[in-house]
């Protein structure tokens, strides 16, 4: 038996970085709307309910010493904030080839294959949103431009424009999305 969820509980989706409050609980499939405002269903094995404040500070978890505390808490605030313009800074590049995304396609239908290419486009998408990444390079290849016409349905529900990646660097098989965002 899994864990339960509770309507206002906060979690975190495993191997993703998205975390949200639950807003519904139905069986097995839970609702949550994360902290970027986006309402999300899951099943309960793909989420970790997150009590309280949970912090961890790498190799030292175990040790309660306030010194090693206070470096990690004053090495965050040291780190450099010097920004880069938008147009300096390289864009996330997300290769959506099956091949690099699943071990083996073994047992795997079309449609499985594309759903998965589509999570991933999708959980990076919004991982750029989230961290303010203003450019996104999405690699899909050219072949018959399934997956091409599909990445531009789901990108027509964002903030976003889009037009065809640099064909020197990419050639016809990518997608560069800009991200607007409030600064």
């Amino acid at each position: 038996m899994g864990t339960q969820f509770n309507k206002g509980d906060t979690v975190a989706v495993l191997d993703d970085t998205i975390k949200g409050i639950v807003t519904d609980a139905t069986n097995d499939t839970i609702t949550i709307e994360t902290n970027d405002g986006f309402l999300m269903s899951f099943e309960t094995s793909e989420l970790v309910l997150i009590k309280g404040e949970q912090k961890e500070f790498s190799k030292y978890i175990d040790i309660k010493n306030d010194y090693l505390i206070e470096k990690e808490h004053s090495s965050i605030k040291k780190k450099s904030t010097k920004r880069l313009k938008s147009r300096e800074r390289p864009p996330l590049e997300v290769d959506l080839h099956i091949h690099q995304l699943t071990k083996s396609t073994r047992g795997m239908s079309n449609h499985e294959m594309l759903t998965l290419q589509l999570d991933t486009a999708r959980r990076q998408l919004e991982f750029a949103i989230k961290k303010k990444i203003q450019r996104v390079v999405f690699i899909h290849g050219v072949g018959e431009g399934v997956l091409q016409k599909e990445i531009e349905f789901l990108l027509g529900r964002y903030n976003v424009s889009v037009q065809p990646a640099s064909f020197q660097k990419y050639g016809f098989g990518a997608t560069e999305v800009y991200i607007y965002q409030n600064q």
